[in-house]
């Protein structure tokens, strides 16, 4: 197959991740997804509410479908799948000196090397997703890049169904007659998570990246390291009075905790939809993105399985009540501490399939912190895999970015154990001020569109991808 390349792009040449492929893919559909100009899908993007099979209750504008609810093919969620999954190996182009005075400044911020179809603060990718459909529900590994891989119908196929894992043998939903606040929001309660539609739903693991960012805040240059500051609790030091102390923060540069917040690692999953939604839109499918179930009621809070179930089945962590929680959390008596219940991670059958880095799934933060400098720089870290690096440089560069791009510091990982260690010892959780895994409270549901709805009431209610979908789509 003449010009074959990768989707993950070129082995040792990470930024090329644009989409390579066979002159011809052998599949009409994906060949005229891969051909469809991208403004064209942008300024044709519209949301469509209403998938096929569905009725419509609008007093003189009711609709009732004479359609069957169809759902996607596997192909057609393969291609949604991959967009949520790992492109090629992203490149650390920074400087590695301060070309003011020469001094080291940190070059190995990322978690990861591997890249996606969105950007993620220092490369953190600590979003997840989980696909609903009509035969379950499903969360979705994080398949590793395959150089050489070529974007065909096959590939797609077997990427989509080593990245599925079965969590539910039915569509995640509240039992019926349920679907009213707290589950579903207004109107949304008649359309979303309907028989026949797909939902793509983001969650993201905030503790991970808030370490890392941590840590990275704190290699500034001497005087422009800050000085944290708990909001939760009088603006005391976050654990660093020794550290401003001994010089290492500057005492008059202070930022709350509250400031720092999720570290910007939840807009990632955002930017993911958004690509999620034009892969959609050029392929002539409905997209809608739209309020999730309520949170807590997603992910199976304590405070909601009692009417609701356990749905996702996230294990949650419920911090001990403290008398100081009546000021710093409006808490106001042991009995009410389930307020603060949090999720934390996601285990089945066994496995974690999401893991906060905290406790419980470690005894300490100081060993929540320790793991995370171990994934980067240990035996088995990403900046001990001189084999990775090498395909993303070329001509030896990658022993030379080993060799002098510099690592953490001792002062900044004691630092950064300190201040985490003080979060959960005052809180009671990690991060403090936000879920450990934190929802967007988002999802995109995918769908056939249900044509003759939109050609019976709306001008210009459909692109020609809308209206091509199924002979190219069968």
């Amino acid at each position: 197959m003449a010009s074959e390349t990768s989707i993950a792009g070129e082995t040792g040449m990470a930024g090329e991740t644009s989409v390579n492929r066979p002159a011809a893919t052998g599949h009409r559909g994906l060949d005229a997804l891969l051909a469809r100009p991208l403004i064209e899908t942008m300024w044709a993007r519209r949301t469509h509410r209403v998938s096929r099979g569905s009725n419509v209750s609008a007093g003189a504008m009711s609709y009732e479908s004479a359609n069957p609810r169809t759902p996607l093919s596997a192909l057609e969620e393969a291609v949604l799948i991959a967009m949520t999954g790992c492109t090629g190996l992203t490149m650390p182009d920074r400087p590695f000196n301060d070309p003011r005075n020469g001094e080291p400044i940190m070059a190995k911020p990322n978690v990861h090397m591997a890249g996606r179809t969105a950007g993620s603060p220092d490369n953190a990718q600590g979003t997840h997703f989980f696909l609903i459909n009509d035969s379950g529900t499903y969360f979705l590994r994080k398949l590793p890049p395959e150089p050489g891989a070529v974007f065909s119908e096959e590939v797609l196929l077997d990427r989509a169904e080593r990245a599925k894992v079965k969590l539910l043998d039915r569509r995640l939903d509240v039992p019926d007659g349920k679907r009213d606040f707290p589950a579903y929001l207004d109107s949304n309660r008649f359309l979303s998570n309907l028989p026949g539609t797909t939902i793509l739903l983001p969650v993201v693991d905030l503790s991970h990246q808030y370490i890392n960012g941590l840590m990275y805040l704190l290699t500034q240059p001497a005087g422009a390291r800050p000085t944290l500051v708990d909001d939760r609790n009088l603006y005391r030091p976050a654990g660093v009075k020794k550290w401003v102390e001994n010089g290492f923060l500057n005492k008059d540069l202070k930022v709350p905790l509250g400031t720092i917040a999720q570290m910007r690692t939840q807009i990632e999953a955002d930017l993911i939809v958004q690509n999620l939604f034009l892969t959609a839109e050029a392929m002539g499918l409905g997209a809608w993105i739209h309020a999730t179930m309520s949170p807590p009621v997603l992910l199976g809070d304590p405070k909601f399985i009692k009417t609701y179930g356990p749905m996702l089945g996230f294990d949650f962590v419920t911090p001990k009540w403290k008398l100081a929680d009546l000021l710093r959390w409006q808490v106001p008596l042991p009995r009410y501490a389930n307020l603060r219940a949090h999720p934390v991670g996601l285990r089945h059958k066994g496995e974690h399939l999401i893991k906060g880095s905290c406790p419980p799934y470690y005894d300490s933060m100081a060993d929540a912190v320790d793991a995370v400098i171990a994934a980067k720089f240990g035996p088995g870290g990403i900046y001990r895999d001189k084999a990775t690096f090498e395909q993303i440089y070329k001509d030896g560069f990658a022993e030379t970015y080993l060799r002098e791009a510099s690592d953490y510091a001792k002062n900044v990982i004691d630092c950064a154990r300190d201040i985490c260690t003080y979060i959960h010892a005052t809180h009671g959780r990690f991060p403090a001020h936000v879920d450990t895994i934190f929802v967007p409270g988002i999802w995109l549901q995918v769908h056939r569109v249900e044509i003759e709805y939109y050609d019976r009431f709306f001008r210009n209610g459909l692109s020609q991808a809308h209206r091509d979908h199924d002979r190219l789509w069968p």
